[in-house]
Order: structure tokens, then C-alpha cells, then sequence
């Protein structure tokens, strides 16, 4: 079924990042994956390239171009690639950490952060998780108490994402102990500030060319000016980007399931046993019917929930339904697709193998899919 949902600017810009990704990312990145990062300098030409922090206003150097089509563009065509380490830090740029500098950095603050964002220059992480905290935010142990003009942080996170390379890290703190989610502030962490150490890169079981660290404070000094918005407020900026957060997920997902798909209908029609194609039998045949149904039911879902995006309707619920069902959608297609390869299957040098491994973490990360439950469960008044 052909998507209305984009224009023809789209289609090229699509056509254009497709190209990077062909030139600059698909070939190294079996590199990446074994060096468990992406090189930095490939986030600034993407941005010379206008597929970094596209949303920044042009006075700060960006393109300020706020239509989260062409989001969606960069996250499909880089999960279709196959190049996720890539596609989730540059989505978790675009897509997650951004809106926050946008909505909440002060003008003094975007002038300090903005420029060296559009440029690709800086680069952006947000630390939530905490060792013994998850999705209960309102328990994060990390604080940070007021020094005369600094806020002293002591604590620490823990799976962070471009956790090692990002530059500036949105940071959830707690100003007030005394307090829940009143007690939660946002602050900017730089890198090289005295008291900010990096653990080591985490061995994770798959999309091991994204860097993923962890994050320790101790006595760490971080001016007041470095507050993003107000004390105090920190679960409601996060509470309020969470439906985009959760949306770019899901595009990443279903995209990821469409690429194993179609690699899986090429597999069958070649791979041949007893005499005949293994596309051919009816089981592979009903398999990947099934498979292709349920991706072009939940694309159009999906189309209309970018849609409500657009037009600032996208509820919470509805961004935790589709999160949860495309991330679900993507497991079993890729464990359907995985199966029809045979043993081959299950050889690291075979793609669907990496996508399959790479799958699991969508139905943990963006609040995991027991939350969207939850979170779907209480709208429906239970």
C-alpha cells in the first residue's frame, strides 16, 4: 500500500540519506561492531549532510526545520540498512535529546550548545537509568545539592546510550531528597568536568556498535547556569517528551522488521530443499504472508500516529501502543524470518542473525513493554 504521508522533499531527502548510509556507514559497520563505538566525526558529516539536529533554528546554524517526517525518514533508512548502532545514537540526538535544549535551554544556553550541535560537533546523551532505578523514575538516588553559584552531584547511571562519546548529557537529578517526582531536575553535564567519569563501554548482546556506558559523579561541581529550565520540573519535561521517544522506537522497529523480511524472501526463493525452493513450501509461504500482513497493518498505525505527532495530538497511550506493538511486531518477525534460514540462521555472519539479536533490546529500552501495558491498561480506567 503506497504511504501518503510523505511529500516528494521527503521522498529525496530519503533518497539522499540513503545514499550516506550506502558511502559512509554500511561498509565500516562490521568495524564499529567490533570496536563497540561509532567514530565521532561521522555524526558531523551527517551534519554537513543536513540529517544531524535538523529542528535547530538557523540562527544557531541549524536548518530549523521541525517536521519529524524527516525524523522518521532517518530512523527507517537506517534501520533498513541494517546499521543500528549508527541509526540510535543519531535518532537518539534528533529525536529524544534535542527537544529538551529546544524547549527548556535558556538563550545564553543555546548559544553555549546549539551551534556545536548543528554542526555535529556536540554530541548528546541523556542519563535517566540509575543501578537500582529503571522505570521508576521517582526513585533515581542521584543528587544534586546547591554550593553557593554550583550544584554538587554525587551518584551514578548506568546504561547509558552514546554514553562514551556524548559531550553534553542531559542528566535527571534530585535537587529535593524529600521528594518524589517534585524533587527531579534536569541538569547539563560537559565533558572534562572534574568529579564526571565514564565507566566502561558495556558488553551488551547485540547492537554492539552503539557505546553504552556507564556514568559516575562524585562531588562533581556543575554551575547552576547549567540547570535546564526549572528545579523541580525536571519528570514533567521528561514526562512530556516521552510520546516522540517512544514513536522513534517504534519507527526503528518496524523498519528493522520490514529489511529482515525482505532479506528472508530473497533466502527462500534461492535456498532450495527436497527438490524445490524452501519459499515454496506452504509453511514458508503462510509464514511470510503473515509476516507481511501484520507490517502493513501496523505501517499504517504507525503513519497515523506520526500524523497526531505532527498535529501535537499524539497521546501517551498511543505513543506506548505503538512502541509496545511495533517492538513486539519486530520480535517475531525476525524470529519467524531467523527460523526459515535453517542453521544459517543462527550464524553471526548472516544479517538476520544480527537483527535478530539487535531486536531485543526495543522491547526493554523507552520504558519497557510491561510499562506501555501498564501505561495502556490505566487509560482503559483499570
Amino acid at each position: 500500500m503506497r504511504r501518503t504521508l510523505f511529500s516528494d522533499e521527503h521522498d529525496t531527502y530519503r533518497e539522499s540519506f540513503r545514499r550516506f548510509l550506502a558511502e559512509e556507514a554500511v561498509p565500516h559497520h562490521g568495524e564499529w561492531e567490533s570496536a563497540g563505538i561509532v567514530p565521532r566525526d561521522l555524526y558531523a558529516r551527517a551534519a554537513d549532510h543536513g540529517f544531524a539536529a535538523m529542528a535547530v533554528p538557523e540562527k544557531y546554524g541549524g536548518a530549523g526545520v521541525e517536521d519529524f517526517r524527516f525524523n522518521a525518514i532517518l530512523g527507517e533508512e537506517a534501520a533498513l540498512a541494517q546499521v543500528p548502532g549508527f541509526g540510535l545514537g543519531l535518532t537518539l540526538n534528533n529525536d529524544v535529546c534535542l527537544p529538551y535544549l529546544l524547549s527548556h535551554a535558556t538563550d545564553a544556553q543555546k548559544e553555549r550548545w546549539l551551534p556545536g550541535i548543528s554542526r555535529g560537533k556536540l554530541i548528546l546523551a541523556i542519563a535517566m537509568t540509575e543501578p537500582g532505578t529503571g522505570s521508576d523514575l521517582a526513585s533515581i538516588k542521584t543528587t544534586a545539592a546547591r554550593h553557593d553559584r554550583h550544584y554538587r552531584l554525587n551518584g551514578s547511571k548506568t546504561f547509558i546510550t552514546n554514553g562514551i562519546n556524548a559531550d553534553l548529557v542531559i542528566t535527571a537529578v534530585k535537587t529535593d531528597p524529600t521528594q518524589r517526582h517534585r524533587g527531579i531536575s534536569l541538569v547539563v553535564l560537559e565533558r572534562g568536568m572534574a568529579g564526571f567519569e565514564r565507566g566502561r563501554n558495556l558488553e551488551k548482546i547485540g547492537q554492539h556498535a552503539q557505546d553504552t556506558a556507564e556514568l559516575f559523579f562524585t562531588d562533581l561541581e556543575v554551575p547552576l547556569d547549567n540547570l535546564l529550565g526549572e528545579e523541580g520540573e525536571g519528570f514533567r519535561y521528561l514526562v512530556s517528551n516521552l510520546a516522540q521517544e517512544r514513536l522513534s522506537i517504534a519507527i526503528g522497529a518496524l523498519a528493522a522488521a520490514r529489511a529482515g523480511l525482505a532479506q528472508t524472501l530473497e533466502y527462500v526463493k534461492q535456498r532450495e530443499a527436497f527438490g524445490q525452493a524452501i519459499g515454496a513450501f506452504q509453511n514458508s509461504r503462510f509464514r511470510l504472508a503473515e509476516c507481511h500482513a501484520e507490517i502493513e497493518v501496523e505501517q499504517a498505525h504507525l503513519d497515523a500516529c506520526i500524523a497526531a505527532l505532527l498535529e501535537g495530538d499524539l497521546g501517551a497511550e498511543d505513543a506506548a501502543i505503538a512502541k509496545w506493538a511495533c517492538t513486539e511486531l519486530q520480535g517475531r518477525v525476525l524470529d519467524r524470518c531467523l527460523q526459515l534460514h535453517g542453521g544459517y540462521g543462527y550464524m553471526s555472519e548472516y544479517p538476520i542473525a544480527r537483527a535478530w539479536v539487535d531486536a531485543r533490546a526495543t522491547r526493554i529500552f523507552g520504558g519497557t513493554n510491561e510499562i506501555m501495558r501498564e501505561i495502556v491498561g490505566r487509560s482503559l480506567g483499570l
